[in-house]
């Protein structure tokens, strides 16, 4: 009789977590991986974008490819983007451990100094700490410090990739949550990575980010859609879903029922987040195996709540009030997407009145615009927890505005 061991629980609920199988993503992998080899070679290829809601893996994605990039020779490194960090912020630290990665040996190094010059001087424009890069790096003059950011990002990556050229090496950037660099910032570095594409240098983006990255960058330069291979990444197929949790259990020498598996695929949606999650309770809710459906019964209260404790109270916790008045007023209708119409309803005002809080809570990264005039959550599930977190809900009154006459008499 195998023992339900605590310490031996295969699974791993966590942010951007490896989990103890991969499955249904062996597609988007392996065209990474050539993605890689043919930048390294020296032959174009378009940079790829993550796209997908929470919970769906873009992090387990974007850390498995940058390892394939580090162990493969490249010079890579992985980032995230928050809210309120400056592109040239985000940018400057990261290029400086490029460039010292490719600052060994010996060999041409001409542009290599020159990509120093351009690094220290992107950086004292846009006011950046990088920290020490050398001794007799001067800023470069006339390159990446004329403080129009279009134009000193792109020669800045223009002379990384250069330098990456000259060393025979290659550059793979990672970044995540990309839909939280400013639009600008989203626009230098479309623009950046455009030239790069021109000038067939070996340098490559892999970026991962919520939906409304799509509009993001078609907003941001028209030509993002030639210059990124965006690949949707959503729940996993029932195949996969069921792969996801059989497999860590029967490498521990368990078993599980097909019944609890339909369980578990079921209320997860084959979301790999709540695979886990699921995977994890039931194995410390079973006392024998293999588990079954009523495990996986009586481990689903605990999932919720550790859910609730977790994943989502985290979010929940940064919106104002209002913006929890209007994602509640969305869960009063389902999950989703909803017509803007018919959540302002809810709220008894007009989309008009709604549309800056609207903005909010897509900003924040809660919600999106799956299409015109419609609004979804980013948040699978997000809908029954806002239900259970605010099961009173009542829609507070539009504030009525005291007319100016009124306003200008109380003042005399």
């Amino acid at each position: 009789m195998v023992e339900m061991n605590p310490s031996k629980n295969p699974f791993s609920p966590g942010a951007g977590t490896q989990p103890p199988e991969l499955t249904g993503r062996s597609e988007i992998l392996q065209r990474s991986q050539t993605t890689l080899e043919r930048v390294r070679l020296r032959r174009a290829d378009r940079s790829c974008m993550l796209v997908g809601l929470r919970g769906v893996g873009k992090t387990v994605l974007l850390n498995r490819i940058y390892q394939e990039a580090d162990g493969g020779g490249f010079k890579a490194v992985i980032l995230e983007a928050p809210e309120d960090k400056a592109l040239a912020e985000l940018l400057a630290p990261a290029l400086r451990r490029i460039l010292l990665q490719l600052d060994t040996g010996a060999g041409a190094r001409e542009k290599l100094h020159a990509a120093f010059g351009a690094l220290r001087a992107f950086a004292s424009t846009f006011k950046v700490s990088i920290g020490d890069i050398g001794i007799g790096i001067e800023p470069a003059r006339g390159m990446a410090d004329s403080g129009a950011l279009d134009n000193d990002v792109t020669d800045l990556l223009v002379a990384v990739g250069e330098a990456a050229a000259e060393r025979g090496a290659a550059v793979a950037l990672m970044i995540d949550e990309l839909q939280y660099v400013r639009e600008a910032g989203l626009a230098a570095l479309l623009a950046g990575l455009h030239r790069v594409a021109q000038l067939n240098l070996p340098l490559v983006l892999f970026g991962a980010g919520l939906p409304q990255l799509v509009g993001l960058t078609g907003r941001a330069k028209s030509y993002a859609e030639r210059l990124f291979e965006f690949r949707q990444i959503g729940p996993l197929v029932d195949a996969d879903a069921r792969a996801a949790v059989r497999e860590p259990i029967e490498r521990e020498g368990a078993a599980i029922t097909e019944d609890a598996l339909s369980g578990i695929v079921r209320v997860t949606e084959g979301y790999p987040y709540f695979l886990q999650e699921w995977g994890s309770h039931t194995w410390l809710y079973a006392t024998r195996s293999p588990f079954t459906a009523d495990d996986v019964h009586g481990a689903t209260a605990e999932a919720i709540a550790a859910l609730d404790r977790g994943f989502f109270r985290v979010r929940f916790d940064r919106l104002s009030r209002a913006e929890r008045d209007y994602l509640r007023a969305m869960a009063e209708l389902g999950p989703g997407p909803h017509r803007s119409s018919d959540i302002a309803a809810r709220l008894s005002r007009t989309v008009e009145q709604v549309a800056p809080l609207r903005g909010k809570v897509i900003a924040k990264g809660m919600a999106y615009a799956p299409g015109h005039g419609d609004t979804a959550f980013t948040v699978p599930m997000f809908d029954a927890y806002m239900r259970r977190v605010m099961p009173d809900f009542a829609p507070r009154p539009p504030k009525r505005r005291t007319p100016i006459r009124v306003r200008q008499a109380r003042s005399r």
